[in-house]
């Protein structure tokens, strides 16, 4: 069997961590009813587990468990949260802000919500990739309702100020909303320290199960209303119908509670290897990193490279590195990212860029591994483009 790439794709998605997977077993097997069941054991002991888990969850943000609301993934989070807001607060404004570099589960929903009246302004970011946050107070205006800026970005990994860009959002009266799929269990969250309103939460991006994820939304100072998404059993409140998948739920908890546990360390870690990476990748003339160096996610390094394509350059690696160049839920699109224009890169080194997303089962060796290889496929594509 040929030996499998090495997986350095986290902001994609993380293989689940066994400590994980075992937390789940009995509640696919042994513990299988169904939460919503009030009328015998194996209803009660599902119920319990997800009560435990909300409690969990709900802790590590500084939430309080009726403030969690459980739904697919981030996705559905995002459009919980952007359009249940709009929806509840139009005869207040059918204002919104958001930023150019945002994931598309953030960009497509405002742009839907364009199409029913609303007016979306998206702001600008700085060369680094952090929002200005003058300009964020500048373009508030009497009828804005939310603002949605996410904490840490997908592609470049650039970490914004939650907590000054709450304060305003607060000083205006307007909602805050942030997307923290990437951040969540790799820096420090807490709702209540940060004015955060609504913040969109997942759990395969950390280790935990694919098809789960929450709406941490706001019950006090200011009470927040969101309109729900989905009508059917009157799940969670009413705010998203469905039967609670517990097995995904009971994951979700544990891969938060193991993340949170090690954060400092695994930190600490990561950041070694970023920066092993990236000084073998720099020694090359005409790598240029995007986004801020210091002020990002550990494990997060992107870097746009001249004189190659990028598509030749992710083909002539797939089989030493699984990395992407870009998001990965738009990682077909011919188009170049968004993000990387929203920086100033022209189309061609938009084009030409690596995500590098280094993970918790990433070794100094794979690294080093992946550098030279990187490093003698630029030279070699490079030469074959003179020719």
């Amino acid at each position: 069997m040929p030996q499998r790439p090495i997986y350095l794709d986290a902001h994609a998605t993380t293989p689940m961590d066994r400590r994980v997977l075992d937390a789940m077993l009995p509640y696919f097997t042994e513990h299988f009813g169904n939460p919503s069941t009030n009328s015998h054991l194996y209803g009660w002991e599902a119920s319990a587990a997800v009560k435990t888990a909300r409690e969990a969850i709900a802790s590590i943000i500084n939430a309080t468990p009726e403030e969690i609301v459980f739904t697919s993934g981030a996705t559905e989070a995002n459009n919980l949260a952007i359009k249940g807001v709009a929806e509840a607060y139009f005869s207040q404004g059918k204002h919104i802000i958001t930023i150019a570099t945002e994931h598309r589960a953030v960009l497509d929903p405002c742009r839907y919500l364009e199409t029913l009246g609303f007016e979306v302004t998206y702001l600008p970011v700085q060369p680094d990739g952090i929002l200005n946050l003058a300009k964020l107070t500048t373009a508030i205006r009497e009828d804005t309702i939310l603002v949605s800026v996410m904490a840490a970005n997908n592609e470049i990994g650039v970490l914004q100020p939650l907590k000054e860009i709450g304060e305003i959002c607060h000083s205006h009266e307007v909602l805050f909303h942030t997307d923290a799929a990437q951040a969540i269990a790799k820096i420090p969250l807490n709702v209540a320290a940060m004015n955060i309103d609504l913040m969109s939460l997942t759990a395969h991006k950390i280790y935990g199960p694919k098809g789960i994820g929450a709406l941490y939304v706001r019950r006090r100072n200011p009470r927040v209303k969101v309109a729900s998404q989905l009508q059917g059993g009157g799940q969670e409140k009413g705010r998203r119908s469905g039967t609670l998948y517990t097995p995904q739920i009971v994951g979700f908890a544990k891969a938060l509670e193991i993340g949170v546990a090690e954060m400092a360390l695994e930190s600490e870690r990561l950041f070694k290897l970023k920066m092993q990476l990236w000084s073998m990748l720099k020694s090359l003339p005409g790598i240029q990193l995007n986004g801020n160096l210091t002020n990002r996610l550990q494990g997060n390094l992107n870097i746009s490279i001249e004189g190659v394509n990028g598509s030749a350059l992710i083909l002539a690696l797939h089989s030493v590195v699984a990395v992407s160049s870009g998001s990965a839920c738009s990682s077909t699109s011919t188009t170049p990212s968004h993000v990387l224009t929203a920086l100033g890169r022209d189309e061609n080194l938009a084009h030409a860029s690596l995500r590098f997303g280094i993970g918790r089962f990433n070794t100094a060796a794979e690294i080093e591994t992946v550098g030279k290889q990187a490093i003698a496929t630029i030279k070699s594509l490079r030469q074959a483009n003179k020719l």
